[in-house]
């Protein structure tokens, strides 16, 4: 399990921090807290076998993907655990970095029907959701369902489309279903979307309003490979080989009723009161933090929350830790915020000021 210790690392270092709220609130609040959480320790006694289940579900995974993926561990790791919890990825990296490959042998190894929308400028809401077409035999209008009824689906470049149509997707994102004429159609379970767009280029691309992207639980960076990595590539993939042929190797391992079974048990990991507080200091930061235009929603200490409780699980602890808080801060902050015109001008990272921002709150003891 050494890659799921080390990864998303943000390392803390204690230091105090003042509260917003009157004393006698905060106490009150911290007592239904306690409370809840005394009833979370009776309710998340997660028996052993099934703690060992789970690292063997993230190990059987990683083998599968290994068998056509090579590298990229904070986009499989992030993509498992928002799975797991319930999210959608964002995916930005530059071309030709395997996204496409990738989501498709997640698709296999999860036992799960995959979809992949290609956005473009012109693409339609109806592109997405599908629309009425009118049937001659029944002189009726029947739904034709569009790509976006996939358990698994990959919205590419998803940056080059409109917004209504950016609107389309993620109002199926965040309700689970897809209106079309005024009926709703519930979209299959589980729903997971892994968009991509590519930071290089923006001509001909419609940049995602902060409140749409706001709805994706991780934002990924994906970087080119290392060098080993570059050859096991050039290795594996350097024969003209089809796709569809290369996927046959990877074999499902679960399958949509065995997720959402799994999903159900996350939610049993404990988290402590000492923990909600930091995860909330943290997200409270961010919107007074130097160098910050604006902070993240209480949606960011949602998705830190539930992230940590399946992070945890796939290490085999039927708790979280602050470790785990730090090494999802990144990614589950990253596209909910923005930095000021003069952390740019200095050439800082919203990486890199995330990262101080994590190393200023203090971290609690459990």
């Amino acid at each position: 399990m050494n890659e799921l210790e080390n990864m998303f690392d943000a390392p803390s270092t204690p230091e105090s921090t003042a509260s917003d709220a009157p004393a006698s609130s905060n106490d009150a609040m911290a007592a239904s807290i306690v409370e809840q959480s005394e009833r979370d320790v009776a309710k998340a006694s997660i028996p052993d076998d099934v703690l060992r289940r789970f690292a063997d579900v993230y190990a059987s995974l990683n083998r599968e993907l290994n068998k056509v993926f090579v590298g990229q561990p904070e986009l499989v790791l992030g993509s498992i655990v928002a799975l797991f919890s319930g999210g959608h990825v964002l995916v930005e990296s530059a071309p030709g970095l395997g996204k496409t490959l990738f989501a498709s042998a997640l698709g296999r190894a999860l036992g799960c029907d995959f979809g992949r929308i290609q956005f473009t400028p012109d693409l339609m809401p109806s592109d997405v959701v599908g629309a009425p077409v009118f049937n001659v035999k029944t002189q009726e209008f029947q739904f034709r369902a569009g790509p976006v009824f996939a358990q698994i689906l990959l919205a590419d470049e998803i940056n080059r489309a409109p917004a209504k149509t950016h609107a389309a997707l993620l109002e199926a994102m965040q309700e689970g279903a897809a209106t079309v004429d005024g009926v709703s159609h519930p979209l299959p379970s589980p729903f997971f979307v892994i968009a991509t767009q590519n930071p290089i280029e923006s001509e001909g691309t419609y940049r995602l309003p902060e409140a749409q992207i706001d709805r994706f639980m991780f934002k990924i960076v994906a970087d080119y490979p290392s060098e080993s990595e570059e050859l096991k590539i050039l290795a594996d993939h350097g024969k003209n080989v089809a796709v569809k042929e290369k996927l046959e190797a990877v074999q499902p391992i679960l399958d949509a009723q065995t997720i959402l079974e799994l999903r159900k048990i996350v939610n049993d990991v404990y988290v402590a009161p000492q923990l909600f507080d930091y995860i909330n200091k943290i997200v409270r930061a961010t919107r007074q933090f130097p160098r910050l235009t604006f902070g993240a929603s209480p949606r960011a200490g949602i998705a830190l929350t539930q992230g940590a409780r399946a992070l945890a699980i796939f290490q085999g602890r039927a708790f979280a830790t602050p470790d785990d808080v730090a090494r999802l801060a990144l990614p589950t902050l990253r596209h909910r915020v923005a930095i000021s015109p003069e952390a740019e001008i200095e050439g800082r990272s919203v990486d890199e000021i995330l990262s101080s921002l994590v190393r200023s709150i203090s971290v609690p003891r459990i």
